[in-house]
């Protein structure tokens, strides 16, 4: 891992933990993924559990913690991460999820191909057959995929993993339309619009049997969220994202 975490620093690149109420599975995630990277920041977007308390020993030694008293979102929590790394002169953010689906150990593909592809937003690919794999996500990412290739153009294998690596300075100026889950599909809409290179690696997902599963996801309230949100795209895509894709394509024709 040490080449791992040596690209990691020369490329400014550090990891982005948003949290809520996952006080069971936190620390176990910042340790593993402590022993990648040198630089973790942990959002807590106003846990009541003991989320806190989790991270109170391992505060410090290249671990923040960005502590929000209320919560309002994933999505808000995503870009007080993004903030928070910008302002200690961080140029990527690598961010995953704190319940423990998301494998630190997969940290490496993300950074090697970075370092090949500094420009690129670079997103993880779930295997959606993983065993335990709730089929209500497996049809939503499905259905998330196939909306997304009609706003954008660009097929992508998962569009709603968490576990991506982003290019701050290729995000300057985005400012997002909600603030939970919808809002790292709208990042990737907008990154898609403004010419950002969009790649996938494979990552593992690892879902705990049904009684052991803490999700914040509401199927019905979140779906719809979702639904509208797409509908809004399509509209938009008809009228900018699809003519300013269009005009770069025409200016990379030698005539």
């Amino acid at each position: 891992m040490q080449d791992v975490r040596q690209l990691m620093d020369e490329h400014k690149v550090c990891v982005v933990i948003p949290t809520y109420n996952n006080g069971g599975t936190i620390a176990d995630i910042v340790r593993r993924t402590q022993a990648v990277a040198s630089h973790v920041v942990v959002v807590v977007d106003g846990s009541t559990d003991d989320t806190r308390q989790q991270l109170l020993p391992l505060a410090g030694a290249g671990i923040q913690v960005v502590d929000q008293p209320e919560n309002r979102g994933k999505g808000h929590a995503l870009l007080a991460g993004f903030k928070h790394a910008i302002h200690q002169g961080y140029e990527y953010v690598l961010t995953l999820d704190g319940d423990g689906q998301h494998f630190p150990e997969d940290i490496p593909p993300f950074i090697r191909l970075m370092a090949a592809h500094p420009e690129a937003l670079i997103v993880g690919a779930r295997n959606l057959h993983e065993e335990n794999m709730p089929g209500g996500n497996t049809m939503a990412n499905r259905l998330s995929n196939f909306w997304f290739a009609v706003q954008t153009g660009i097929r992508l294998p998962d569009t709603q993993t968490g576990f991506r690596l982003y290019p701050l300075r290729r995000l300057s100026g985005v400012h997002l339309i909600t603030a939970r889950y919808e809002a790292e599909l709208e990042l990737l809409v907008f990154a898609a619009w403004a010419g950002v290179e969009l790649l996938s690696v494979p990552v593992r997902v690892y879902y705990p049997p049904q009684g052991e599963r803490v999700t914040h996801f509401r199927p019905f309230a979140d779906f719809m969220r979702i639904t509208l949100l797409n509908t809004a795209f399509c509209l938009v895509a008809l009228f900018y994202g699809w003519p300013k894709a269009l005009l770069r394509k025409l200016r990379r024709v030698r005539w």
